[in-house]
């Protein structure tokens, strides 16, 4: 499959998915839920969703409701979009933020030295 028809595969997961996870998934009122990425495989039978979730202390709660929900947004897509095969989505942090922040930090202690 061309690389160019994953990426709008990608996008079209990202927006059904971003609406449906709003809809179907409850989280705490101070917690903001993004999804940053996504990554089908070339052979389209897995995609990772790459979420954001702040504050950070939410993490492993928002994965756990995301987890228990995943075989009905998966069948909500399914319904959505009618791409065959539908990728199998799973979900993974994305800690480029926190990682860039880590730098931040540590750029900052060398400027003082």
């Amino acid at each position: 499959m061309s690389s160019h028809r994953i990426l709008q595969i990608n996008e079209l997961i990202r927006h059904e998915l971003s609406g449906l996870i709003l809809a179907e998934v409850e989280f705490p009122k101070d917690c903001l839920v993004t999804i940053m990425d996504v990554q089908a495989s070339k052979d389209l039978r897995h995609a990772k969703i790459w979420l954001s979730i702040i504050p950070g202390t939410y993490t492993g709660q928002v994965l756990s409701r995301l987890d228990r929900n995943i075989g009905h947004l998966q069948f909500l897509l399914n319904q959505k979009l009618s791409i065959k095969p539908l990728p199998r989505i799973s979900f993974v942090i994305d800690d480029t933020e926190a990682e860039a922040a880590g730098i931040e930090v540590l750029l900052d202690k060398i400027k003082e030295k």
